[in-house]
């Protein structure tokens, strides 16, 4: 998989994300590795700043469940709209991760 089309496959990915669900960064890399051969969170990040904006961006979080750096007011408010369980300064892992396979 070229660069272009790891960029590609992560931003269609993170658009297949339900509303009121989350995917972290590595989550993202780790579910694209087998046919990437990529696995980096930090690359799934910096693929979400450059080019994310045309995609459900809000639903992307760290391993911890926060929120993007910069955008965590915005990002609140995008996932509390949809229902999206919420937990201090980010989201409830537990309660909202998803993962492609899922049926939901």
């Amino acid at each position: 998989m070229t660069p272009e089309e790891y960029v590609e496959a992560v931003l269609a990915l993170v658009e297949r994300i339900p509303p009121g669900r989350v995917m972290s960064y590595g989550a993202i890399a780790d579910a694209l590795a087998e046919r990437s051969g990529r696995a980096s969170a930090r690359l799934v990040g910096s693929i979400m700043a450059r080019h994310g904006g045309g995609v459900p961006w809000h639903r992307v979080v760290n391993a911890a469940g926060r929120l993007p750096p910069g955008h965590e007011v915005r990002a609140r408010a995008l996932l509390r709209a949809e229902g999206c369980p919420l937990r201090g300064a980010g989201v409830d892992l537990d309660a909202a991760k998803w993962w492609p396979d899922e049926g939901r």
